[in-house]
């Protein structure tokens, strides 16, 4: 539907875009003496960014062969060029959302996905922090759009808009946007919502680009606490080696389901949310936030 030559200007261009303000907010981090970033966090973030884009050149052409091939057997095809590109940047985020949901709500993906959330900085080095695992199985979720009649080339290109513009967003600086905008997309405001620790923050704003997804489904929160945001995971690592860093939650998941008894419950540890246990010694988010909010009304009374 685009050419390959402006699809491909148009990335060089936004990538080039996202390293300029990197640099930028870098200089003004240092300038400030904001102590936005941190040496060694920041080269395990280009580290893991490195193992990510390996991974992810090694299955494009998987990836593409799966979603061209799912392509044959489309319902429909949209001939106009605006609306087509519209639906698919559209529904590609509503499935990202879906994707990214099932990171933070399935202990297995949460195991691969949970690398991205490592980091106790937040800064735009932080979006590089990928999900390192994420390309192998990426492809599945976005199969409905093959069947919308939409090409593997296009989708690719769709996404990888909608990902850089996930990477603007993670930064601390206070960016002042229209409301309606935050009505419709992700803010930096939201996005430091997603990373924060604070139990009321867990597993909210899942949207890449649009955070209409996140208000309709009921994961939306908006950054109002009185406490400062601190970044991270409940318990974060002490040893942030690039290697703990992707493989520590396969450990605690693989002794979880070892100590685990039945096999009922040994499912239990892989496919329900992160926090569940068999004997309570750990809770989920939403319990965690149950009980923080009684706690709240308790100390209101």
């Amino acid at each position: 539907m685009f050419s390959l030559d402006g699809k491909t200007n148009a990335v060089v261009v936004l990538v080039a875009l996202l390293v300029i303000l990197t640099l930028a907010e870098m200089w003004f981090s240092y300038r400030e003496n904001k102590k936005l970033y941190e040496r060694r966090d920041t080269l395990t973030n280009i580290y893991l960014t490195i193992i990510a884009f390996v991974i992810n050149l090694s299955v494009k052409g998987f990836t593409f062969f799966i979603l061209q091939y799912f392509y044959r057997f489309r319902l429909f095809q949209i001939q106009n060029v605006v609306l087509y590109w519209f639906l698919l940047v559209v529904v590609q985020d509503l499935l990202y959302w879906v994707l990214h949901y099932t990171g933070h709500y399935v202990r297995l993906f949460w195991a691969m996905h949970v690398t991205h959330h490592s980091s106790e900085h937040f800064n735009l080095t932080t979006g590089f922090r990928s999900t390192v695992f994420e390309p192998l199985y990426r492809v599945f979720f976005y199969l409905p759009l093959a069947f919308m009649g939409f090409n593997a080339i296009d989708i690719l290109y769709a996404y990888l808009i909608t990902q850089l513009y996930g990477n603007i967003v993670h930064t601390q600086y206070q960016i002042n946007l229209p409301k309606w905008y935050g009505w419709i997309f992700v803010t930096p405001s939201h996005h430091r919502v997603h990373h924060a620790s604070n139990i009321p923050y867990l597993d909210k704003n899942m949207g890449m680009m649009l955070i209409i997804w996140d208000r309709m489904f009921g994961t939306f929160r908006a950054e109002n606490l009185s406490e400062p945001i601190r970044y991270g995971l409940t318990h974060n690592l002490k040893d942030n080696g690039a290697v703990n860093t992707i493989f520590h939650e396969w450990k605690a998941l693989s002794h979880d389901v070892k100590r685990a008894p039945g096999l009922g419950k040994k499912l239990n540890y892989i496919f329900n949310p992160p926090g569940w246990s068999h004997d309570g010694s750990t809770q989920t988010a939403k319990v965690l936030q149950r009980e923080y909010e009684i706690a709240n009304q308790t100390c209101n009374m």
